[in-house]
């Protein structure tokens, strides 16, 4: 008997986190599934735009995630929406924002807000910024960087 209520509880929790986890769609063009819940962190699965994955809670602007693969990892919620992203027949692909430009755009950087600033900063060079902008890392790059400087994210994830 005690091991049946054992089993029972166990069940019953594993269908209560199963309940706890929510759909959610990618809405970047490139979103990043990264091994810690960090920008810092390894990432450890690519997903294209309108992928689904489940979602647990958000844990200080990141979410623990799982791809229809299996794959488990973090995805920072600005890439991430609940509504159901659909890709309709005939369209070239996605055509929403990069996962770098929803991050800016959620830090309240948008094409108004530069256009604002330039006009305000007239002497300030933007043709330097533009050609650091198109700089690409390849994410194994990055981590041989990081590894070889001792970076850590803030709460010791690797």
């Amino acid at each position: 008997m005690r091991r049946f209520v054992i089993v029972a509880a166990a069940g019953a929790l594993g269908l209560a986190g199963a309940a706890l986890a929510e759909r959610m769609s990618v809405q970047v063009q490139d979103g990043q599934v990264r091994a810690t819940p960090s920008f810092l962190g390894a990432v450890t699965a690519k997903l294209p735009y309108g992928a689904a994955v489940e979602a647990q809670a958000e844990q200080n602007g990141w979410i623990p995630v799982r791809t229809e693969a299996g794959q488990q990892g973090w995805m920072h919620k600005a890439s991430l929406s609940k509504k159901k992203i659909v890709m309709t027949a005939g369209g070239a692909g996605a055509t929403g924002a990069s996962s770098d430009e929803l991050a800016l755009a959620g830090k309240g950087f948008n094409s108004d807000v530069e256009a604002q600033f330039k006009k305000q900063n007239p002497s300030v060079n933007f043709a330097a910024v533009d050609r650091m902008a198109k700089i690409k890392i390849a994410p194994q790059e990055m981590q041989q960087f990081l590894t070889a400087g001792s970076v850590k994210p803030a709460g010791g994830a690797k």
